[in-house]
């Protein structure tokens, strides 16, 4: 018994055990917190692929894989199967929308041609889409464009040359009637609706001597609704995502990031270039692909003037930055991949048979409960059934890929499809792991140097034990339950600091991005107090106060210069989308690693006793009695 009320005495009459647990704390926190980022980063590659791509993937890159649908039917007959959609994925160019400058260089883009209602049912595409409804930074100008757009679209070329010229648009003055021209087959819809409106505030008499009377009926009805801000405007653009098509005409729906016109302030909103004059859906993109032949050879590339119909945001930087998506028929046109008439080589009129459309890859949905990997050995039986049917039902047309056979054809499960990228990361996170876990050798380090001067000075408590009776054992006994009272205390308050900085990253982070201006204030106010009590103390006589008031004041002095720093500097951004490929930084604890190092944390500050422990057990009663 005289254990316990020797290890609660010890425990608080000392500043010292204080030191050994926020040692402990300090230690278990920083472990907590590197590898639930980590394991977090992890965690969301892994739901991405599953969100993105489903379970199993079939792919057979750039040839594709034809009579698809009857593959989509047998794979859909699975008990283990819940959807599959067909998927044509390419690389392509898009001429973005803004002017010459600002964007409107070509851009490298990922392609993906889907069906619409099948991806839906595979993926979570519909809860990316980012606009449900207009933003309210951008509702006035898709009101203009809706008000204006019916004359922009009805206007000749000699009324577009004069817009032009009443408008400056680049000098066009020294120009010829043919160069203005030129430029005006160049303008978008929205560009259109800026010059027309442009001349209509500054140049009535322009407008009224080149409009019809028609026009100018609906030019004026345009500014009496401007004026009275009458805006009544019907809001399709989640329906416009989710179909791929506005007012029956396909379209393309782009990652977030596609434009360099959206920017994300310091709360993580999202926020649209000129107060919401780029918001992307107003305009419309060129979209230019190279279709490759069966032999490898390129045609001639292919262009597609699609609109905008929504954005989306999968949360992977890489993916939003690059992927447009749009119907899987349009992919197919500008790929050579839809269906086409086989004709006779001597004799181009007759048509001896149809070449079927194709798909380049096939994703699939598991039921719930259903592992990737049993998931894709049903599938891989299922393409297997599907290649022999084929080849019975049409002898003579193509024929799809056969496993073994063409190299290019894969089946394999997300994980496996992205295997390049989640292999890395899982080596990152055990190295991590690894390296931090020498913390816990620093954690016993620490605990053993605090216990050993805690035995030090308790040289002469331990003689009176001995003297009275105390064994070995009952002295080791004492230190190693106040190790582990110190462990199990600073590994629980390790717990709650790694869980408050885990939790709490993004707001950290933000914080470092946009220093508020009160924090540096806060500090600068805390240190002038640091500062005045040490120079009280420097009167007292006493040395420890004033060692203590200036490392005090340095080091709320360096925190205070590095935050006027920052914000002198625009802030410090710590985790870059670019770099990190999330657009947040992973904050939920990863509960079994916790536990881990809760529990190692307490196995190595029992370690770090057991030395102090023992020295103390081996201490010769009459020479402590003895000690000064």
């Amino acid at each position: 018994m005289y254990q316990f009320l020797l290890t609660s005495r010890y425990l608080t009459s000392r500043i010292i055990p204080v030191l050994a647990v926020a040692a402990v704390a300090l230690c278990v926190a920083l472990v907590i917190v590197v590898v639930s980022v980590m394991t977090g980063f992890l965690d969301m590659v892994r739901d991405s692929g599953r969100t993105l791509m489903g379970d199993v993937v079939i792919s057979y890159p750039v040839v594709g894989i034809p009579w698809y649908d009857d593959l989509i039917e047998e794979i859909e007959a699975l008990p283990e199967a819940a959807a599959a959609a067909p998927l044509v994925d390419t690389i392509g160019v898009l001429r973005m929308p803004y002017p010459e400058g600002a964007g409107k260089e070509p851009k490298m883009v990922q392609i993906w041609g889907v069906d619409p209602g099948r991806f839906a049912k595979v993926t979570t595409y519909a809860d990316t889409l980012m606009w449900p409804t207009i933003p309210e930074a951008a509702r006035y100008y898709v009101a203009r464009d809706r008000l204006y757009g019916p004359v922009a679209k009805s206007l000749d070329r000699q009324q577009k040359i004069a817009i032009l010229r009443a408008s400056g648009y680049e000098d066009t003055t020294s120009m010829s009637d043919g160069q203005v021209a030129d430029l005006a087959t160049a303008l978008t819809q929205p560009e259109w609706i800026d010059h027309l409106r442009t001349v209509v505030l500054n140049s009535p008499d322009v407008i009224r001597k080149t409009l019809r009377e028609d026009q100018l009926e609906t030019i004026q009805s345009a500014v009496e609704a401007e004026i009275e801000n009458d805006f009544d405007l019907e809001d399709n653009y989640r329906e416009d995502g989710l179909t791929m098509r506005r007012n029956g005409q396909p379209g393309m729906v782009a990652g977030i990031h596609v434009s360099d016109a959206n920017y994300r302030d310091s709360e993580g909103q999202y926020k649209i270039g000129r107060n919401g004059h780029w918001w992307l859906p107003r305009f419309q993109g060129a979209l230019t692909t190279i279709p490759v032949d069966a032999s490898g050879g390129t045609l001639e590339p292919e262009t597609e003037v699609l609109p905008f119909l929504n954005e989306f945001s999968s949360g992977v930087f890489p993916v939003d930055e690059s992927r447009v998506m749009l119907p899987i028929e349009v992919a197919q046109r500008l790929m050579h991949l839809d269906e086409a008439e086989i004709v006779d080589d001597l004799d181009p009129t007759k048509v001896v048979g149809v070449e079927p459309a194709r798909a380049t890859m096939i994703l699939v949905r598991g039921q719930p409960g259903v592992e990737p990997l049993a998931l894709r050995e049903r599938v891989r039986e299922a393409y297997r059934a599907f290649v022999t049917r084929v080849e019975e039902a049409h002898p003579d047309g193509p024929r799809p890929p056969r496993e073994g056979i063409n190299f290019g054809l894969n089946v394999l499960t997300w994980e496996e499809q992205n295997a390049a990228f989640i292999g890395p990361v899982e080596k990152e996170r055990a190295l991590m792991r690894t390296l931090f876990s020498i913390v816990y050798v620093v954690c016993a380090a620490l605990v053993l140097a605090i216990f050993w001067a805690i035995v030090y000075e308790k040289t002469r408590d331990i003689g009176i034990l001995r003297s009275i009776g105390a064994s070995r054992p009952g002295i080791v006994w004492i230190f190693m339950l106040y190790g582990l009272v110190v462990g199990v205390v600073g590994a629980f308050f390790g717990l709650l600091l790694g869980w408050l900085v885990t939790s709490n990253v993004n707001g950290i982070h933000d914080m470092l991005a946009e220093p508020p201006e009160w924090l540096a204030w806060g500090l600068a106010v805390a240190t002038a107090i640091m500062f005045f009590w040490t120079v009280i103390k420097l009167f007292g006589g006493r040395i420890l106060p004033v060692v203590l008031g200036v490392m005090g004041t340095l080091v709320l002095g360096v925190f205070t210069t590095l935050i006027f720093l920052l914000d002198a500097q625009g802030g410090l951004v710590i985790w870059d989308p670019a770099v990190y490929y999330f657009t947040e930084v992973p904050n939920d604890i990863d509960v079994p690693e916790a536990i881990i190092t809760m529990i190692g944390a307490v196995i190595f500050s029992l370690v770090g006793a057991a030395i102090p422990a023992a020295r103390a057990a081996d201490i010769d009663p009459v020479r402590a009695l003895r000690y000064e």
